[in-house]
């Protein structure tokens, strides 16, 4: 089972007990990590939705119904308080289960270049000490760096891979052709393909020690070329 599978199997139903589920997780302790923490995400949610209703709930609410004008603006008040609670309890729980869901870099890196049409159009000139100001700003990237210029550097700007801050470059191959790199960082809810391409666009990821680097041209372009710029570059 490649690790593409595995994580699509674990976010799916992390309680698998197929046979190569679970000779996957025997040979790795990193993923048998990973799916436990999921496991008990799993289960601390279920507990978290097990909301018991009183018995007497329905006499209390014909109660209220007779109460009067006084009373009435205090149980207002404590309404609006139960469902500022309420939606408070739900976006706590979207922004865990969004930290739990899989991260496609291919997917999301050609919504990105296809979406942020201009910084392919922007013809600045943008040192590495410019571009390492900003990783320093990035968590689980602060300690990485370009420690020299890694040809010319069109654009920059932080980008957001579903609640992930990376970094978005434009560069250019040996010919001058415009090929965008990501700087992720990495993480175990990322799901990387070191090839990949849509009707306009090709693409190619690789991994650092402590990110994930995604590059996306033209199909003219040497994405080859500045894979090596940033290899030779990048720390």
């Amino acid at each position: 089972m490649d690790d593409l599978q595995f994580r699509r199997q674990a976010y799916g139903d992390p309680n698998n007990q197929s046979d190569d589920f679970l000779a996957h997780l025997a040979e790795n302790e990193d993923d048998a990590k990973f799916v436990k923490d999921l496991k008990a995400f799993d289960q601390k949610l279920t507990q978290a939705l097990k909301i018991d209703v009183p018995e007497d709930l329905a006499d209390k609410l014909l109660l209220r119904q007779q109460l009067n004008l006084h009373q009435q603006t205090k149980k207002r008040g404590r309404y609006m308080m139960a469902m500022a609670a309420s939606v408070a309890f739900v976006v706590g729980v979207s922004f865990s289960m969004l930290r739990f869901t899989p991260v496609n870099l291919s997917e999301n890196s050609l919504a990105h270049v296809h979406h942020e049409t201009k910084a392919l159009i922007m013809e600045q000139d943008i040192g590495f000490n410019d571009v390492n100001f900003k990783l320093a700003s990035i968590k689980g990237l602060s300690d990485s760096k370009f420690i020299k210029q890694p040809g010319r550097v069109f654009y920059t700007a932080y980008c957001d891979f579903q609640g992930v801050k990376s970094l978005h470059l434009v560069m250019a191959d040996e010919l001058g052709n415009k090929v965008t790199l990501f700087i992720v960082p990495a993480e175990n809810r990322v799901v990387l393909e070191e090839a990949f391409a849509d009707n306009q666009y090709k693409g190619q990821s690789f991994q650092t020690a402590d990110a994930y680097m995604v590059l996306v041209g033209e199909p003219a372009s040497d994405l080859d070329f500045v894979k090596k710029e940033v290899e030779n570059t990048f720390i």
